[in-house]
């Protein structure tokens, strides 16, 4: 069959089913557009019919919020679940109580929100929904409040909350005002000790200081004889001295011979963070110390409490200035009978407060010394007996190496010589440790610099410790006790001298050996190899100064000037003089630099004796560089 024929009825048969496809989309279409038409109306009745029933029960609902809110309050929900029930349109009224939002859905569920308390809900609720499409009704509740009704658990933890709270700032308040009342900075003020045992028997040397003590002692002992005569002793005692030298020693020991109470505060501790502190401290010593009368109160340091300014550098310096009013007025307040007296020490008179030195404050001036060579023989034999050491100790050669040196210091050399004999496995302390502990304080500790020197320089630090052995000897500058080419502290080499005996007062003739002395080491190495190196460094600053200080303070320059440069404070008018002071000491350095060579010249063979034996053992002790200066012939010598 023709393929032709049958097109007709093929288009045909297409063309009516897609018409009756058509047809039945259409009734399809009909249908959802009726369907949603319904569902739409529906809603829109069930919605009105809602309203209309919120709308009758509103006032149902807002008496019952009135007089039963316990209904609401029966259930607690968080902001969250309010904001979750407005976003989706099921809250049908809030009552808006004083402490708390309460909720009634649509669905008749009822519950509250709690608010004030950082969030305020209602004022959130109402700004956020004013104009939703949905509105729900809003019921004022002034009279309603929630008091913690069915949630006991909450209330509790809300008290516990608040009442630690409370602790915390009353714990701060009390720290704070534990602290400005001085109780946070270093603890108690002062150190109370109402028995001493220590009397003057017990301070070794201090003689000078001991007997201008003695009045104050006998006041303290017997004070009606004073007020018979009316008397007034002395309201406070100064005690100035080199560090170490006892002065907190003495206080407590004239304590402990008058029988009387000893109180112990420091000049910092008049210093606080806080304004006022400072004399609120002062007052509660001295009453301390009338309560205690009779008694010794020791201020230590009163350097520390400054002197009185006025260049307006705001209120630390007000403070400090109030500091000594405070002790000012404390002091002039003191009574013939009240028993108190005052001992200050300090390093330095020259920091305290000039009305703190007038007549009725610390009028007395006690002025502590260094310790002689015999007290301090007697000072090592009392540190000594308290360590165990070997028998034959020689302590009078231990005085005589440590010149100069305070009760302080001879304490910490019999420490150090405890140690060294402890590391050394030693059962006792002896005279070798207690020498080498010396010459650690005076010269320092070995390094191990002396890696670090080359042959050469090893060489010249011998030569030049032997020119300073060799002057030291023959100008007997002092006794000559160990010459060591070993690097102790910060010197590469260290001739060790000790004067004679303690003297107090210098002669020309001294100054100027010390001077020799001094330029020696130079001297030997300019006549060894022809040039000087650095390692004289220190010896030129030290002989430039004594050279100064005698043309421009002693008298003792070649131009016969007795003026001294001291006398000028201003700066100013002393430059003119001062150059003239600092030519003449170079010529004073330079006259004497020719006596140092010329005795080293003489002494040649016995420079380069100690030379061979430093550079042969490293350390030559004292006799061996006396015998080599007395070998000179005496031809030689006289020459």
């Amino acid at each position: 069959m023709p393929v032709g024929a049958l097109r007709p009825p093929t288009r045909f048969c297409m063309l009516s089913r897609l018409l009756r496809n058509k047809t039945l989309l259409a009734g399809v279409a009909v249908l959802v557009i009726g369907a949603a038409s319904w569902y739409g109306w529906q809603q829109h009745r069930d919605s009105a019919q809602q309203q209309a029933l919120a709308a009758s029960t509103l006032p149902q609902t807002a008496q019952a919020m009135r007089e039963q809110p316990d209904a609401w309050f029966a259930a607690e929900r968080d902001l969250s679940t309010l904001a979750r029930d407005l976003d989706a349109d099921r809250v049908a009224a809030l009552g808006l109580a004083r402490n708390s939002v309460l909720v009634s859905t649509r669905a008749g569920a009822r519950y509250f929100v709690q608010d004030g308390r950082g969030t305020p809900v209602a004022q959130w609720a109402l700004d956020r929904y004013r104009d939703h499409a949905t509105p729900f009704q809003v019921v004022m509740l002034n009279n309603v409040s929630y008091d913690g009704a069915g949630n006991d658990a909450g209330s509790a933890l809300e008290l516990v909350g608040r009442s630690l709270n409370i602790t915390l700032m009353l714990g701060l308040l009390g720290v704070m005002v534990w602290m400005v009342r001085g109780g946070g900075v270093g603890g108690r003020q002062y150190d109370l000790n109402l028995k001493v045992e220590t009397t003057f028997d017990d301070v070794i040397g201090a003689k000078e200081a001991k007997h201008a003590l003695q009045d104050i002692a006998a006041f303290l002992k017997t004070p009606e004889s004073f007020a018979a005569l009316g008397a007034r002793p002395s309201a406070g005692v100064l005690m100035s001295g080199p560090p170490g030298t006892g002065k907190t020693l003495l206080a407590r020991a004239l304590a402990g011979e008058c029988g009387v109470s000893f109180i112990a505060a420091s000049g910092s501790d008049f210093t606080s963070k806080f304004y006022g502190v400072g004399p609120m401290k002062v007052k509660a010593l001295f009453k301390a110390a009338r309560k205690h009368a009779p008694c010794i109160l020791f201020i230590d340091e009163i350097d520390g409490i400054g002197k009185r300014t006025s260049s307006g550098n705001g209120p630390a310096e007000s403070e400090g200035n109030r500091i000594i009013n405070q002790v000012l007025v404390e002091m002039d307040g003191f009574a013939p009978g009240d028993g108190v007296i005052v001992v200050g020490a300090t390093n330095l008179v020259d920091n305290v407060d000039e009305a703190l030195l007038r007549e009725g404050r610390f009028d007395r001036r006690v002025h502590v010394k260094l310790p002689d060579v015999i007290d301090r023989e007697g000072i090592f034999r009392l540190y000594a007996d308290r360590v165990k050491t070997e028998a034959g100790i020689d302590y009078e050669q231990l005085a005589r190496l440590t010149t100069g040196l305070s009760p302080a210091a001879v304490a910490s050399i019999v420490n150090q010589a405890t140690l060294l004999a402890a590391k050394a496995g030693k059962d006792a302390v002896g005279q070798r440790e207690f020498q080498e502990a010396i010459e650690i304080s005076r010269m320092g500790e070995i390094n191990g610099a002396v890696r670090a020197l080359t042959t050469e320089e090893r060489e010249r630090v011998a030569v030049h410790e032997a020119g300073h052995a060799v002057i030291a000897q023959l100008l007997n500058v002092g006794r000559v006790e160990k010459v060591t080419i070993l690097p102790r502290g910060g010197a590469l080499g260290v001739t060790l001298v000790s004067p004679p005996e303690d003297r107090h007062l210098h002669r020309k003739s001294e100054l100027e050996n010390r001077i020799v002395m001094l330029l020696g080491g130079r001297c030997a190495e300019l006549l060894t190899y022809g040039e000087a190196s650095t390692g004289a460094a220190h010896d030129l600053q030290e002989a430039s100064r004594i050279a100064l200080a005698m043309v421009a303070q002693y008298g003792f320059g070649g131009s016969g000037s007795l003026f001294n440069l001291a006398a000028i404070e201003n700066p100013a008018l002393v430059q003119p003089e001062m150059g003239n002071a600092i030519e003449e000491a170079k010529q004073l350095l330079s006259r004497l630099e020719e006596q140092c060579t010329a005795h080293l010249t003489s002494h040649a063979g016995a420079l380069r004796h100690i030379v061979a034996e430093l550079l042969d053992k490293e350390t030559v002790p004292g006799n061996v560089v006396e015998q080599a200066v007395a070998s000179i012939s005496p031809e030689l010598r006289a020459a």
